[in-house]
């Protein structure tokens, strides 16, 4: 009985609401044209591929999944004089595909730099336009050209020549006969190559320069490197113009490197030959740093480094390395480098995390580095899966933030007096978050950057953003002065500006990186704020934290599409997120919805032309004076009565009234509610992406209520939709997304009474 009293007055209120008449483009008297499914809310089955038995509809690999291999090993010498880097590879590649490969792919990322790359600013041949006049005069400065790229020597097979071909940044190995399923090939190639100068000519790999003449070495991108090749693209073989960056297969590496004597080296994967490359006393201290779970512990001195960099050896070392499921390598020499290292407990290991950096970095690399690589590992972890590597290092180099598995490059460096500031602080603390978090994403769940920059990217900013915060928790006398760890970005307000911004300069987060304006908003800023509304406040963090750990567990060591995590995040938490993924990732809509208004209505006996109408149309009643009825009236209807407001609503009706009476019982009546305010509160929705409805209800006596309407609000209405609030406190205001948790991009109309605007004039004079 109750149940049903409440849906009368809900009807009731519903005769004092006028209809909205929907907007057709056919004349008068013609048919409406037909149209095809816009909804928000309709399936992705146009967007996203086919499920099979490689990759399923839940977004988990299929019983026929498959990746292939590649094993190498290799023989590197740096030489310091020259900077050039001369090499030896033989390289395994297993077909685990159901395929015949009639050649394979080896990527030469290196010859982006060869001095008539056709990415490079010459002779009006870039691909980038030069929007900025200082760019355009540097583009055209006379200046000696870098003699870059690979330099390949020898490609053979059991010592024979081996046919190939190189198309730019690719490198095809014509094979001899198909590589069969199942079946491996080996071959080898002999390169080198001159090394760039990274702070002069930018690069992800180089060399640094100080003013004692030493170098400092990050060295990556440095070998001819086997192209995916899987069953999605085939191979992956696009060329490397710049920002897509490397799809790789895993892999096992045995690497030897020869360096001068006196360097400091470490690397991707286990130094296997340590007792021979450290000093005793190094030794000694790593051992330390094994069983130091605290604090860190110092490898190589500030005292130590400097001391070693006034002299040159003109012996060299040979420091061996070995790693087992990689998808790359990388490493760093110089010998001008502190180091330190603290241990990190996880169930299956100990893993070591390591800073190397030169006086140059300090104090501020010996306060923070490592503690930004613990807090990294620990965080990314529980989110994931635990760290797998044995360890990972945080390299300093200047203006640099470049991942591999288990090393990294990162920026931050004080002022020549060793000062800095908040921002080079926390802009250091960030990018080595950043940077270490890429072991996860791709370093493991291995994507395809060079299609989907935001797969890595964007799911890496995204987890930066929660590392960042329990950051903060974790070391509060880092954040002293601030209420929280300042992150760029993740939060949603801190993407309003590029959404808001000319469309035809924006591109969907689903854009391969080349495409792309602003790489940094579209493949990192906007897919991470995205995931934090996704988890903050559409779905909760349980559900959504479930869910993006099953799709790390499911495709970590796998190569992932978007598809598998889009089908993986719906699949382990239930929540349908077509609409979500459509908005956000597929299109360059934006979020921007508002109150549109506020009516008062009021139960009366009095009928009302609108409520007769009604009653006409919807039950066929001829002459509705011949009835007993219940109406209600908004104030601005000319059967309103201002003794009506404030009213019971057994006071304005006695028919309502007599109805309880008739139909309840005493006790029964004694919880049915009458409420003395009755609204209808509409939202629109000028953005294109539907959110939630925030919205925060301010009444008379100082309270505040704060409800959310799911998103699913505007399936039927994708303009606007109303609610019926029935209330025994006077609302007088109302907020849309009172917190900023949308993303919003016009909040002017998302109050009610609506906010004067104060003019700029007006502010300057305030502040006054």
């Amino acid at each position: 009985m109750i149940r049903y009293t409440y849906m009368l007055l809900a009807a009731f209120l519903f005769l004092g609401v006028q209809t909205h008449a929907q907007k057709t483009s056919q004349t008068e008297g013609q048919r409406p044209l037909g149209h095809e499914n816009s909804n928000k809310f309709r399936q992705l089955y146009n967007e996203m591929s086919t499920p099979n038995e490689y990759r399923t509809a839940s977004g988990a690999p299929g019983h026929a999944y498959y990746q292939n291999t590649a094993d190498y090993k290799m023989e590197i010498t740096l030489n310091d004089e020259t900077q050039h880097l001369q090499g030896y590879e033989t390289i395994t590649y297993t077909n685990n595909s159901p395929d015949n490969l009639e050649y394979l792919w080896v990527q030469l990322d290196q010859n982006i730099r060869e001095p008539d790359s056709p990415s490079k600013e010459k002779n009006g041949a870039a691909i980038s336009a030069v929007t900025q006049p200082e760019r355009f005069v540097n583009s055209y400065l006379e200046r000696e050209p870098f003699d870059g790229g690979f330099k390949i020597e020898e490609v053979t097979v059991g010592g024979k020549p081996l046919d190939h071909t190189i198309n730019w940044t690719m490198m095809r190995i014509n094979l001899p006969e198909p590589l069969e399923p199942g079946e491996s090939y080996t071959f080898s190639i002999k390169w080198n190559f001159n090394i760039p100068e990274h702070t002069v000519n930018r690069a992800r790999s180089g060399f640094e320069t100080y003013d004692d003449g030493n170098k400092a070495y990050v060295i990556a991108q440095f070998f001819p490197r086997m192209a995916v090749y899987n069953d999605v693209e085939g191979w992956q073989n696009y060329q490397f113009w710049g920002n897509g960056e490397f799809a790789l297969p895993f892999g096992n590496y045995e690497v030897d490197i020869t360096v001068p004597a006196d360097h400091l080296l470490d690397g991707t994967g286990e130094i296997t030959n340590l007792s021979k490359v450290y000093s005793k006393k190094e030794m000694k201290r790593w051992e330390e740093a094994k069983e130091s779970y605290a604090k860190p512990v110092i490898i190589r001195t500030q005292e130590e480094a400097e001391e070693i960099a006034a002299g040159r050896s003109e012996k060299t070392k040979t420091w061996k390395l070995k790693a087992e499921n990689v998808r790359d390598f990388a490493w760093t020499s110089s010998r001008r480098y502190i180091m330190d290292a603290q241990v990190v407990e996880f169930p299956e290991r100990d893993v070591m995390a390591i800073s190397i950096y030169p006086p140059e970095g300090n104090p501020l690399w010996e306060e923070y580095s490592t503690k930004a690589v613990v807090q990294t590992l620990d965080t990314y972890s529980k989110y994931t899966f635990n760290y797998p590597y044995p360890k990972a290092i945080s390299v300093h180099g200047q203006r640099q933030g470049m991942e591999y598995p288990m090393i990294c490059w990162n920026y931050g460096r004080p002022n020549p007096d060793g000062t800095y500031s908040d921002r080079t602080k926390f802009g250091m603390i960030s990018v080595i978050i950043h940077e270490v978090g890429h072991n996860y994403f791709p370093m493991i769940v291995n994507s395809d950057e060079r299609q989907w920059g935001w797969m890595d990217e964007g799911l890496d900013t995204f987890m930066q953003y929660i590392t960042e915060q329990e950051f903060g928790l974790s070391y509060p006398q880092a954040i002293e002065g601030n209420s929280k760890y300042p992150s760029r970005r993740g939060e949603p307000s801190k993407i309003v500006n590029y959404m808001k911004g000319n469309q035809d300069f924006i591109a969907p987060i689903m854009s391969n990186p080349e495409n792309v304006f602003q790489l940094g908003n579209n493949a990192y800023g906007k897919p991470a704020t995205a995931l934090n509304i996704l988890r903050e406040t559409v779905m909760g963090r349980e559900l959504f934290d479930h869910a993006f750990k099953t799709y790390a567990q499911r495709w970590m060591f796998k190569h992932p599409t978007p598809e598998d995590f889009f089908r993986t995040m719906e699949d382990a938490s239930a929540v349908d997120l077509d609409w979500f993924w459509r908005g956000w990732f597929y299109s360059t809509d934006y979020v921007d919805i508002g109150v549109k208004e506020v009516k008062s209505y009021y139960v009366t006996d009095k009928p009302t032309q609108a409520g007769k109408d009604i009653l006409i149309r919807r039950n066929g009643i001829t002459d509705p004076s011949s009835i007993q009825a219940i109406y209600v009236v908004d104030e601005d209807s000319p059967e309103y009565d201002s003794a009506m407001k404030g009213k019971d609503m057994l006071e304005s009706s006695t028919t309502l009234k007599e109805y309880l009476m008739d139909n309840f019982t005493p006790e029964e009546r004694e919880k049915i509610k009458t409420p003395k305010h009755l609204y209808k509160v509409v939202f629109e929705k000028p953005g294109g992406i539907p959110m939630p409805i925030i919205v925060e209800y301010e009444y008379a006596d100082g309270t505040k209520e704060k409800v959310t309407y799911p998103a699913q609000i505007w399936r039927k209405n994708d303009v606007e939709v109303s609610k019926a609030i029935a209330t025994d406190k006077e609302i007088v205001k109302v907020t849309v997304d009172p917190d900023l948790e949308t993303a919003d991009i016009d909040t002017d109309n998302n109050s009610w009474p609506k906010t004067k605007k104060i003019g700029k004039f007006n502010k300057f004079k305030n502040k006054g």
